[in-house]
């Protein structure tokens, strides 16, 4: 007995001791928000204050001293971010994650992102203020990872932290670039459908391009499916946050109740732990800006100040083609151009894979741009297909459009940072304290020869499917201070360029609708009513929709619990509350619907088109086409089904699912039941223990694909929706109150797990609220959290 008294005595005091020491490593790791810190490389001390949810405000006597400042600061938050984001270009995921990440690694470290890079950064002007203020940001990175802690993250996984140059810099702008563009996951799909299904198939998709638009109108006056899947697949691997659209407007004054300019902006990107945007405000004797900095970017892309303030949301424009080369027959290394036979540029690249030897590969390129054969596995095409990518090829100003942005002074300042926007395309958004309102469609449009389709594979042999000429900016579309007093963006279709509306791959008209309804309706918004809208689901489009499908279903053959369905959809004003009924019901119709449809035709490449923009476009034009080629199911020998057939089996097989899925209670359907969000950080996704540490969530939430609070999920055979992307901050300025405009982030500030902000805004997020953004400095000097940054000795 005595001995097991002294074993537990001892058990009792080591689980003591190892519960002081765990707490005290965690308490090693948590951001500094209070006390005082020796840097190098600054010239005057730098007080930081920290408000309620963990924005620094950043008071500096000049901004080489704020921008090393804003490195350490975000450096100590993020610096797990940092150092995945960074790590995509290059292709060096596998070095942390094994062998499972070697395809993701493979296919970015050809795409020439690197090599774009460090062309552009041998051509930067080294003593502009942007290369010089950058340099001042990666400094104040360097000194955290010298002198801070290391993240858990970096524990867990068995890496080393590792310094960082420019070159990241220029690694995340390309990652962006890429993430934006879309017809690396359409083009090859439009292709197969036309050398497979023919060409009756193919118009009947292209001919919605032009049909249920809501455009964004201009003041400027007169591969394979194989391919295309395996880039979805690589997007999805990604262990950060992918770019995907956004909603923004600018109200001019003559439409606000206090007269002067309200700004919203919400860019869609992949949910993710940490949140995408780190939050902040500089202020030195002569420059102010609040910003939301992505990992490693110095300059923010989306920002305010007393004077201006700026968004963006995605242009979708075609930036990226892809051509068929025509090896020479005597010489695999020479491809045909119009001038005969050029070698392909070679680059060897080698990738570290962790617990496994690494693997060197090359990558053959063309005039046009890497081929993709090797790049992506399991291509079938023997064709070399090259892919062509304004961002890649184009001279690149990344760096100074976010610096001139940030630090315009004027409208006119400002469109001369957003002309120099190459790739990705972007609606640039504007509005002042001086009541201007602006609108650019900032991108390099180009011309290709007439006829000739930029969502086709082109010819690279001939030297006929080049690009003509790239437009003057003049011709982008684009508005300043139009007559309609407001301007907006939600990736719709852009006005004309040259008579013809610009190709792209661009959202149906849902969201640009519902924005463009309740712009018009009002002339007294307010802060607190744009703040509503941000947060508005209802569609402008679905009901419609259903009430084109109800009509194509025989009423009198269903049961009392089908019709009740139907009465719900009937009546159903297009809302994605949690309690409404009428989306579940809708959503798995759809589900059915689109599969009765497109699958037999489609086979493997059905998933990729079953979520893709090409089928949100081509939806309400199909319901209505009685007499479409894709109605028929091919799978049925003589017999040609009807668009009514497939409409009425596919509500019969929708309503046999909910039941057993949710009950014979119709009334009980609720969205809420089916849909949710959680925040997964790359380590949470492991499962178990870790998933409740790292992940934030999951939630109930209002919202749906394609209303204005995006909440983006994927139709699915299990009827369970998991949203994966929507809202990364959700912004509202107001030039009559400034100092106290509003912002939400998903789910906090830190990306650190032992930080109280890690996930502070999470519930306020999905429950429509909001936190302030200080500007007022007597408020901001009251913060009880301040952090002095001293010049080391």
């Amino acid at each position: 007995m005595k001995n097991i008294k002294k074993f537990l005595k001892i058990a009792g005091i080591l689980l003591v001791l190892l519960v002081i020491g765990i707490l005290f490593y965690a308490n090693s790791l948590k951001p500094t928000y209070e006390g005082r810190v020796q840097l190098q490389h600054l010239s005057k001390e730098v007080a930081i204050h920290f408000d309620e949810f963990g924005v620094p405000h950043i008071n500096a006597k000049n901004q080489e001293d704020a921008y090393v400042a804003l490195g350490y600061l975000h450096a100590q938050e993020r610096l797990w971010q940092m150092e995945l984001i960074r790590r995509i270009a290059p292709g060096r995921l596998s070095e942390i994650f094994g062998k499972d990440l070697l395809p993701t690694d493979v296919f970015f470290s050809g795409l020439g992102i690197e090599e774009a890079a460090e062309k552009a950064i041998a051509n930067l002007d080294k003593n502009s203020e942007a290369h010089l203020l950058t340099q001042k940001y990666l400094d104040g990175i360097n000194q955290y990872i010298e002198e801070g802690s290391t993240p858990i993250e970096f524990t867990l996984v068995g890496i080393k932290k590792e310094k960082y140059t420019i070159k990241d810099v220029y690694n995340v702008f390309g990652y962006m670039a890429f993430s934006f563009a879309v017809a690396h996951k359409t083009d090859p799909l439009l292709t197969e459908i036309r050398e497979k299904l023919g060409d009756a198939y193919l118009n009947e998709f292209m001919n919605t391009y032009n049909e249920n638009l809501t455009i964004n109108k201009t003041e400027i006056q007169p591969i394979k499916a194989n391919l295309s899947k395996a880039v979805s697949g690589i997007m999805n691997t990604l262990p950060v946050a992918t770019f995907i659209g956004s909603n923004s407007w600018v109200i001019g004054a003559e439409k606000t109740k206090n007269g002067k300019v309200i700004f919203a902006n919400d860019p869609h990107i992949g949910f993710s732990q940490p949140s995408v945007w780190y939050q902040n405000h500089i202020k030195t004797p002569e420059f102010e800006i609040y910003g939301f900095n992505i990992a490693l970017m110095p300059f923010p892309l989306l920002g305010h100040n007393k004077k201006m303030a700026y968004g963006l949301t995605m242009l979708a424009n075609d930036d990226l083609n892809f051509y068929i080369e025509e090896n020479n027959p005597k010489n695999a290394l020479e491809y045909k151009t119009k001038n005969g036979y050029e070698k392909y540029e070679l680059r060897t690249k080698t990738i570290k894979i962790k617990d496994a030897a690494d693997t060197t590969f090359t990558v053959k390129v063309s005039k046009h741009g890497p081929i993709m054969n090797g790049l992506v596995t399991h291509i079938e095409d023997e064709r070399p297909i090259a892919m062509y990518w304004l961002y890649t090829q184009l001279e690149n100003k990344t760096l100074d459009v976010a610096y001139g942005m940030s630090h315009s002074k004027s409208l006119s300042e400002f469109k001369k940072a957003a002309e120099k926007i190459h790739a990705p395309g972007l609606n640039v958004m504007y509005g002042d304290a001086d009541n201007n309102i602006a609108w650019f469609a900032s991108a390099k449009l180009y011309q290709l020869r007439d006829g000739l389709s930029s969502k086709m594979y082109l010819n690279g042999a001939s030297g006929e499917d080049e690009i003509l000429e790239i437009l003057p900016f003049e011709e982008n579309p684009q508005a300043v201070n139009p007559s309609s007093h407001y301007v907006y963006s939600a990736n719709n279709q852009p006005d004309s360029v040259r008579g013809k509306l610009y190709p792209g791959y661009y959202q149906p008209q849902d969201r640009a609708k519902r924005i463009v309804n309740l712009l018009e309706i009002k002339n007294d918004f307010t802060k607190e009513y744009v703040a509503k809208m941000l947060n508005d689901v209802t569609s402008a489009t679905v009901s419609d929709i259903s009430k084109d499908l109800i009509k194509n279903l025989s009423i009198r053959s269903l049961s009392p619990s089908e019709k009740r369905a139907i009465s719900l959809l009937e009546n159903w004003d297009g809302n994605y509350l949690k309690e409404s009924v009428a989306p579940t019901i809708y959503s798995r119709f759809l589900y059915e619907l689109i599969t009765a449809t497109y699958q037999d035709e489609l086979g493997t490449a059905f998933e990729l088109f079953l979520n893709s923009q090409l089928q949100d476009q081509v939806l309400p034009t199909q319901i209505n086409h009685e007499n479409s080629v894709w109605w028929d199911d091919i799978a049925t020998k003589n017999k040609k089904e009807t668009r009514q057939e497939i409409i009425q089996q596919s509500f019969a097989k929708a309503f046999l699912f909910l039941q057993n899925q949710l009950g014979t209670n119709v009334d009980a359907w609720k969205w809420e039941r089916v849909i949710s969000v959680e925040h997964e950080h790359p380590i949470g996704k492991a499962g178990g223990m870790l998933r409740k540490i790292f992940n934030v969530g999951p939630f109930q939430t209002n919202g749906g694909n394609e209303v204005i609070n995006n909440q983006i999920f994927s139709l699915n055979e299990t009827g369970i929706y998991k949203i994966t992307a929507g809202p990364s901050t959700r912004r509202v300025i107001d030039f009559s109150d400034v100092d106290h405009s509003l912002s939400i982030l998903p789910t906090g500030q830190s990306g650190n797990i032992f930080s109280k902000h890690y996930k502070d805004q999470a519930e306020m997020f999905v429950d429509g609220k909001f936190i302030k953004m200080k500007l007022d400095a007597s408020e901001i000097d009251k913060l009880p959290r301040m952090l002095v940054l001293m010049p080391k000795k």
